[in-house]
């Protein structure tokens, strides 16, 4: 974006040279070029410090990873990709045989075990049986209600369901494949219907600048020629550079480390969005630019440039 300024400031000192009939020479040119460096550079020294601009933004989505609860051959996939799904719409069955007989079997035990405690009971009465033998049997009975019930949780969850409004993609499972409860290869990938989040990576030498309610305005690479209005609604506290986790390694220094950035979530308000927001997908990349309370005719400047920024997304399309 400050090479547009420059190249502006190049087209206006041309047409100025060719208007005026100002000749070139070692006193002309060298003015145009001094001038053009105090005055491009202040005008960017203060444009980006007031109204920072960050050419990495990129809306975000949350997407959760279906892992069933039980291991178990798959028999049906009614869903498919990319379709609307309301919460507890099945996703995906998984034979419910193997969790049916150990259901059968726990109710079994649960039947007899109940049986020896009743009989255990009248030989109490009757004083033939101890208080010993109906504890223990007692246990039995409890630990095979409990087994029972956990097996009934596993028959009932047999069947995968979506945990909430949304959708699942890229459906690449089929029946005959077996679904495994670890976490380490989901079965499926489903986004819910939460809204996407936009992030405008800043430098550091922006956050002075930075402050929650800011107008700002982003630009999408895939809405040429648009630029949509938002603001400022956080300014996330921790960047991933920074991050440490518990670990038997010391942290060290290995070089030169990235700078990092510091991530901006912006809300679009632009009424206009909302026709475009359905054929954007998750993860689109975009330009934004936020604008403080300060220099506020600086900020035009800004606004200008990122217009032409937007536009220049038509012929380049795939930078």
């Amino acid at each position: 974006m400050d090479l547009l300024l420059i190249l502006t400031y190049a087209a206006i000192c041309v047409a100025i040279f060719k208007i005026f009939r100002i000749p070139l020479n070692k006193w002309t040119v060298p003015t145009a070029v001094l001038g053009g460096i105090l005055i491009v550079g202040a005008l960017i020294f203060t444009m980006n410090y007031n109204h920072p601009y960050s050419e990495v933004a990129r809306s975000y989505f949350v997407s959760v990873p279906v892992i069933p609860v039980v291991t178990g051959l798959v028999i049906e996939v009614p869903v498919k990709g990319n379709e609307p799904l309301e919460k507890g719409d099945v996703l995906f069955r998984i034979d419910p045989a193997p969790f049916e007989y150990r259901v059968r079997s726990i109710k079994a035990q649960l039947v007899s075990a109940k049986a020896d405690r009743a009989r255990i009971t009248e030989l109490i009465k009757r004083n033939f049986g101890t208080q010993r033998e109906l504890d223990v049997v007692i246990a039995r009975s409890d630990d095979l209600q409990a087994q029972l019930d956990n097996a009934q949780y596993e028959l009932d969850n047999s069947t995968v369901r979506a945990p909430s409004k949304g959708f699942v993609t890229h459906v690449s499972l089929r029946p005959g494949m077996m679904a495994t409860k670890f976490p380490l290869r989901p079965s499926m990938v489903f986004i819910p219907e939460e809204g996407h989040y936009f992030a405008a990576w800043m430098r550091q030498n922006s956050q002075l600048r930075l402050t929650v309610g800011d107008e700002a305005e982003v630009a999408f690479d895939g809405i040429p020629g648009r630029v949509f209005a938002g603001r400022v609604t956080s300014v996330i506290g921790v960047i991933a550079e920074g991050q440490v986790q518990p670990s038997g390694t010391l942290i060290g220094y290995t070089g030169s480390p990235p700078a990092g950035r510091v991530p901006v979530i912006i809300e679009i308000t632009d009424p206009a969005y909302a026709q475009y927001s359905k054929l954007m997908p998750g993860g689109a990349y975009g330009q934004a630019a936020i604008y403080s309370q300060h220099f506020h005719h600086i900020a035009m400047m800004r606004k200008i440039l990122l217009r032409m920024a937007a536009w220049m997304n038509y012929i380049f399309p795939f930078h």
